[in-house]
C-alpha cells in the first residue's frame, strides 16, 4: 500500500470538492509532455478552456526564464500551467497575484523573491513562468508553475543543492500532490478574483511576502547592471528602486533579472 501522498496526480482527486469560479474548471493530468505550457497553446482556440489546468508528472523540456531550464525528475514536483483566455489583468499584476497565490498555497513560511521564484528558508523552492499569446480577438495568458515536492537534496544537480529546497524537505512529511493542486488552483483563483477589483490589495499581500522589500537590490536590466533599495513595486511597472546613483526608477519583469 503505498503512503499517504505517494499516489500519481488524478483528475478526479485534484477536483473533488475545488470550488473555484474560472480557475481548475477543466483539469487535464498527462504521463509525461515536452512542457505543460506548449500543451495548454493547444486549447487556446476554445474560449471553454478558460482557466483550464493542466498538470504532468514528467516534462522533459520545462523552461524558466530566459534561457533556464526547469530540472525535475518523474514524480518529484508539482508541474501545472493555466491558461487564461482574454486576459484582462496587465502582465506585471499578473506576476505579482501569481506570485502571491502560490505563495499562499504553499502556506506562511513562503515568501516571493521577484519576479517569479518562490522562497522558502531561503532558498528557492519553486518558480513561475507567464507567457502570452496575444492575437488580434484576445489576449490569452498561461501561467507556467513548478513546485518541488518530494525531492530529498541529493536528487538536486551538485550546483543547485545549495539554493534549492522542496515541500518535503522544509516540512519534513510527505507532500500530497493531489491536495496540493486542489489548493494552489483555489488560491490562484481567489486571488485572480481580487486582482481584478484591486490590485493595491495585490501590492500590500505581495509586499508583506517578499524578500526584496526594504532591501537593497543588484540587477541587470536589458543587461545594464543597476543598484539601490527596493522600495515598493508598481501593478503596472514593475520593481521600484532607490538608485544608488541617485533617483527612483522602476524595472519591469520581463527584461530584469536580480543578481543579488
Amino acid at each position: 500500500m503505498s503512503r499517504v501522498g505517494t499516489e500519481p496526480l488524478n483528475v478526479d482527486e485534484i477536483k473533488s470538492n475545488l470550488k473555484t469560479k474560472i480557475i481548475g474548471r477543466n483539469v487535464l493530468v498527462f504521463n509525461r509532455t515536452s512542457s505543460t505550457n506548449d500543451i495548454a497553446r493547444r486549447y487556446i482556440e476554445d474560449k471553454s478552456n478558460d482557466g483550464l489546468a493542466i498538470f504532468t508528472e514528467e516534462q522533459t523540456a520545462g523552461r524558466g526564464r530566459g534561457v533556464n531550464k526547469w530540472y525535475s525528475s518523474r514524480s518529484d514536483s508539482l508541474i501545472c500551467s493555466i491558461l487564461l483566455i482574454d486576459n484582462r489583468l496587465n502582465i506585471e499584476l499578473l506576476s505579482l497575484t501569481t506570485a502571491v497565490a502560490v505563495a499562499d498555497a504553499i502556506g506562511k513560511p513562503a515568501k516571493i523573491k521577484w519576479p517569479n521564484d518562490i522562497i522558502l528558508n531561503n532558498r528557492k523552492v519553486g518558480g513561475i513562468l507567464l507567457e502570452t499569446v496575444p492575437d488580434k480577438k484576445s489576449s490569452s495568458c498561461i501561467i507556467g508553475i513548478g513546485i518541488n515536492c518530494r525531492q530529498k537534496t541529493d536528487d538536486f544537480p551538485i550546483e543547485i543543492q545549495s539554493a534549492a529546497t522542496s515541500l518535503d524537505i522544509e516540512s519534513h512529511s510527505i507532500t500530497d500532490r493531489n491536495l496540493f493542486a486542489k489548493r494552489l488552483l483555489s488560491s490562484v483563483d481567489h486571488w485572480l478574483e481580487i486582482a481584478k477589483s484591486s490590485s493595491r490589495k495585490i501590492v500590500e499581500q505581495w509586499h508583506l511576502l517578499s524578500i526584496l522589500s526594504g532591501h537593497r537590490v543588484i540587477l541587470l536590466f536589458n543587461g545594464k547592471k543597476f543598484s539601490g533599495n527596493c522600495i515598493g513595486i508598481d501593478p503596472e511597472k514593475g520593481l521600484i528602486l532607490q538608485l544608488d546613483s541617485g533617483g527612483v526608477r522602476m524595472f519591469d519583469a520581463a527584461h530584469t533579472t536580480i543578481i543579488k
